[in-house]
């Protein structure tokens, strides 16, 4: 890893002349995307802070991470904002299957923290440091999974709104950690990240090595330029999605409204785009299968008024006789169909 490419990659998500919130856990990744913006901040023009959330999940450890995260900031003489939160809280009071994980539940409060850092301290991007590793492990636990097309994009390297940008998402750790090491660089080690309890830390020391060494050695690299093009893909797609679901749906209390007729005319993969679409809006797409959307765009497809769809979460599609309504179902939890 060279300046260069964090400068270029800067450059590409818009980052010369701004105010930058950088996130740092205290991690090597985020260790190492500090330095490189900080060593970048006079050439690109970079107003650089630092934000830090506490989740408080591993005690002293969690403690530990602040101060070194803290210190970090007096050496460079960069202010250092600290959020505390509570993830457990996210959970508390939901049926089991609305309910976050715990990971689920400290990644929102987390980027829900950051978010409210910068708009406090009037920072106009949110840089965090997911790597080429981090793409390659998200795409293939999706893949694993039963992932569509979509979730084989993987992490964007900026937000749909472009507030969140990840320059080093073409890096990989190796890298990092060379980099790290050449700079003489301290960081802080989360056992957790090794727990093979985890999917993710099990795929991360078992089985991406495997397939390194006996498919191909460059798979990181493989794996990123895949999530890329699917994302590209999906870019376009996702233009004529909105197209007909501003033809086909309707908002009205409660849900949606989801017209009775024109839903044969659409290919399939493009009706259960429009239907994922709709789930998303009403906040029912948590642990929708493509089973589920199958019934629904064969729902939709026949028409009878009358029938009724269970769907994950306490949702509905109820097909009544001028329209389709998508919505939470009478009781939580339980279908009225």
């Amino acid at each position: 890893m060279r300046l260069r490419e964090v400068a270029a990659a800067a450059r590409s998500l818009d980052l010369p002349g701004r105010k930058v919130l950088v996130a740092v856990s205290g991690g090597v990744d985020s260790a190492v995307l500090f330095h490189a913006l900080h060593g970048l901040a006079g050439s690109l023009d970079l107003d650089l802070q630092i934000g830090h959330v506490n989740h408080g999940l591993r005690g002293k450890e969690s403690e530990g991470d602040e101060a070194a995260v803290r210190a970090m900031g007096c050496r460079y003489e960069v202010p250092v904002h600290v959020a505390r939160v509570d993830p457990k809280r996210l959970r508390q009071g939901r049926a089991s299957r609305e309910r976050p994980t715990l990971q689920e539940a400290a990644r929102r409060a987390r980027y829900d923290a950051l978010r409210a850092i910068a708009d406090e301290h009037r920072a106009e991007r949110l840089a965090t440091a997911h790597t080429l590793d981090d793409q390659a492990e998200t795409v293939l636990l999706r893949l694993l999974r039963g992932s569509g097309p979509d979730g084989l994009g993987g992490i964007p390297e900026r937000s749909s709104d472009g507030f969140v940008v990840r320059p080093l998402l073409r890096i990989s750790r190796a890298e990092i950690l060379s980099y790290a090491t050449r700079h003489g660089l301290s960081w802080r080690e989360d056992a957790s990240n090794a727990d093979l309890a985890f999917a993710r830390a099990r795929l991360r020391a078992e089985w991406l090595p495997g397939l390194r060494d006996a498919f191909n050695p460059q798979l990181l690299r493989a794996i990123g330029d895949l999530a890329e093009a699917q994302r590209r893909d999906a870019e376009w797609i996702a233009e004529i999605v909105e197209r007909e679901a501003e033809r086909l749906l309707t908002v009205e209390e409660g849900g949606l409204r989801m017209a009775r007729s024109g839903w044969e005319a659409l290919p399939e993969a493009l009706a259960r785009r429009v239907v994922r679409l709709a789930l998303r809006r009403t906040g029912g797409a948590r642990d929708v299968s493509r089973a589920h959307l199958e019934r629904v765009v064969g729902a939709l497809r026949r028409g009878r008024t009358g029938s009724c769809i269970e769907l994950p979460g306490g949702f509905e599609l109820a097909c009544e006789r001028h329209a389709f309504h998508l919505r939470r179902a009478p009781v939580p939890g339980k279908g009225a169909c």
